[in-house]
């Protein structure tokens, strides 16, 4: 790494030169740094805006998962098995999901090597559990703070390896060089707003490969489970053309909002008390006694929020589950009230309906609070039985589920889709690689954990290709600057605009955020109107236009918040414009979002005919592709929907691949 200074538009700038920079300091981010230095390259850096401050060390579950290829029991289980499992939720190039089950094992070994607390009996097998799309019991947890674990583990590694890293340093733009299909990334111009500094300040880094791991875009939405530290910055890779593909497939759940988190697990089968207020706290009602026809079916449907708890539109039919993700959003959105889970009392029956009693559940859920010795009195003292540290979460965070009532929302909690990436995870911008959930390899409906097997996949992969093929040097800074100066340029003009203004207000990013924000929420969550569609894409391209032509900020400590602001309004726009191609294809409910169809059924008897809805088939177009989606050089968006790719056959000859091996032609 040689670091040194360049004079761009009068201004004096620190440049660094190295292999690999890697943006973000999530589990997938570091996985990868740890994983380049394993193979050699030590020519690399992290540039983070907040070490830490990403979803993986923010959030978690009552029982957070990591889904992996099954290691215990007698039930036989494959590489290929689980890549056709992960196939098979929709939408997923087969060629992906064979690379994240054959990476699986390695890659949950290489934590439990760094020091996961991954559980296993005395005979050393890593046993598992069912979760939501899983045939079988691939599932593993550390406990609610899995991906926490896998954080602080790989950064300990980080640190250990003396790998540099450049906290508080926001990247705000990806510099390439060449023009469309030969266009590749050459380096990042960031923000450096380290504490004791009067100002932000410039930084550019010239680097031969650009590892992106900022996560999901959880800035855009109002509703949101996603830590406030996480935002996202797909902006900044549409920008110089990077491909989202299913940009139209996030999952919604329930989760608190005092505390943002996420209300899966034994949250769910507890069977804790819904009830709603007026926004006062008046009015108090158990709203669900409305819409279930007995406490049985009721109870039943709270319980089985636990496996399955995304909002999936294919469990709202006939008192399923995800009803209640409906009747809460219902409750909010529409009657304006608030909403809460009561841990302390049983749900309390209307007349219609009995009393709440264990005899009264499904077979199913009576038979594993029975098992998990849970037939007690009340929600509390079950999760006390069940799940310790479900509760102890909460205290840690203010909230006591012993004393108060958890106010709750149907939230943002996942990105399926995002950034376009190979089977070594390399977008079609050449030497970038999105990996962790920036980088969208899920399909419709993954299993619940596999997102975390997939980051820690993508980062091994990519390690394998950067050190195994990018391993020059990065160019002198001459070369550099030919492409670079003007693209740096560009971004130093653009901040000195925003400063020129003298009306400016502190407040007027904020109130551009909240505009963007409840646009998303509005008609790009889990409940989409495609009469709203047009109204919104227009909406949000209008919005971003004005930002870019005229935001103005007060000050010099407001840039980071101000293209941070630009780069989601950007992102925001380019997911509607997906969800609307969608719909314009005929696209019906699917994965974890409702589409409102007037010609379709409505959920229950109970609620007016706004709710009809028709699910997507498999034969439907919009199941048979994938639909790409980027930004032309001129800012015109181009959208073009791919064959899905089928799962590789099986025709491997061990003498072959070895050869392959030798000859290092597998790497290409």
């Amino acid at each position: 790494m040689k670091e040194s200074r360049i004079t761009i538009a009068g201004m004096k700038i620190p440049l660094v030169s190295l292999n690999t920079l890697i943006i973000g300091s999530g589990a997938a981010a570091l996985n990868a740094a740890v994983r380049l230095h394993e193979r050699g390259q030590r020519d690399i850096a992290v540039a983070t805006e907040e070490f830490g401050g990403g979803t993986s060390n923010n959030a978690g579950s009552d029982k957070q998962t990591y889904y992996k290829l099954s290691l215990a029991g007698d039930r036989p289980d494959s590489s290929r098995e689980m890549a056709r499992d992960l196939f098979k939720g929709g939408c997923m190039h087969g060629d992906i999901a064979l690379c994240e089950a054959q990476g699986s094992a390695e890659a949950f070994f290489h934590l439990v090597g760094l020091g996961v607390p991954f559980p296993h009996d005395r005979f050393g097998a890593y046993v598992g559990y069912k979760t939501d799309h899983d045939p079988r019991q691939r599932a593993t947890s550390a406990g609610p703070l899995t991906s926490r674990l896998m954080f602080e583990r790989s950064a300990e590694v980080v640190r250990s390896k003396r790998i540099r890293i450049f906290d508080a340093h926001q990247v705000i733009a990806l510099l390439t060089e060449g023009r469309e299909n030969e266009k590749k990334v050459s380096g990042a111009l960031a923000l450096d707003k380290r504490k004791g500094r009067r100002r932000p300040a410039f930084v550019v880094f010239n680097a031969v490969n650009i590892i992106l791991g900022t996560g999901g875009p959880a800035g855009i939405y109002q509703a949101s489970v996603y830590p406030e530290s996480q935002t996202g910055s797909h902006g900044l890779a549409f920008e110089i053309g990077a491909i989202g593909h299913n940009l139209t497939e996030s999952q919604y759940g329930l989760a608190s909002l005092k505390f943002r988190w996420n209300l899966s697990g034994t949250y769910q089968q507890v069977i804790p008390r819904y009830l709603s207020t007026d926004r006062a706290g008046r009015d108090e009602r158990e709203f669900l006694n409305d819409y279930f026809p007995d406490m049985g079916t009721l109870a039943t449907a709270i319980f089985l929020k636990g496996y399955q708890w995304p909002f999936d539109p294919r469990k709202v039919a006939d008192h399923g589950s995800s009803l209640i993700d409906l009747l809460v959003h219902q409750e909010i959105m529409i009657k304006g009230r608030r909403v809460f889970l009561d841990y302390r009392r049983n749900p309390a029956g209307a007349d219609a309906l009995q009393r709440f009693s264990f005899d009264r559940l499904s077979p199913e859920a009576f038979a594993y609070l029975e098992k998990s010795k849970a037939l007690l009195p009340t929600p509390i003292e079950r999760l006390k039985k069940m799940n310790p540290p479900a509760i102890a979460v909460y205290k840690d965070h203010g909230i006591d589920l012993e004393r108060e009532y958890l106010e709750i929302a149907v939230c943002a909690q996942h990105n399926n889709g995002g950034l376009k990436g190979g089977i070594w995870w390399e977008s079609n911008i050449r030497h970038l690689f999105p990996v962790g959930e920036v980088n969208g390899t899920h399909g419709v409906c993954r299993p619940g954990g596999s997102a975390l097997n997939a980051g820690q996949v993508g980062g091994l992969r990519a390690a394998a290709f950067i050190a195994g093929r990018y391993t020059e040097k990065p160019p002198k800074e001459d070369g550099f600057l030919a492409a670079a100066e003007p693209q740096i340029r560009r971004t130093i003009e653009t901040a000195r605009s925003m400063l020129e203004g003298k009306t400016a207000t502190a407040g007027a990013l904020d109130k551009a955020a909240d505009e963007f924000r409840r646009r998303m929420s509005a008609c790009g969550a889990q409940i989409r109107d495609p009469q709203a569609m047009d109204i919104a894409v227009s909406g949000a391209w209008t919005q971003f236009a004005e930002l870019k032509r005229g935001l103005k900020i007060p000050g010099p400590e407001f840039l980071p918040q101000a293209f941070k602001t630009l780069d989601l309004c950007l992102t925001h726009a380019l997911y509607l414009e997906a969800i609307r191609e969608y719909m314009d294809k005929g696209g019906g409910s699917r994965g974890s979002y409702l589409v409102l169809d007037p010609n379709g059924e409505k959920p229950c008897s109970g609620v007016d005919d706004r709710w009809k809805f028709s699910l997507a088939g498999p034969r439907d177009f919009v199941s048979r592709k994938i639909l790409e989606i980027s930004l032309e050089e001129n800012m015109n968006v181009r959208k073009e929907w791919v064959d899905i790719r089928p799962i590789p056959p099986d025709g491997a000859w061990f003498e072959t691949v070895w050869n392959d091996f030798r000859g290092d032609r597998v790497i290409r």
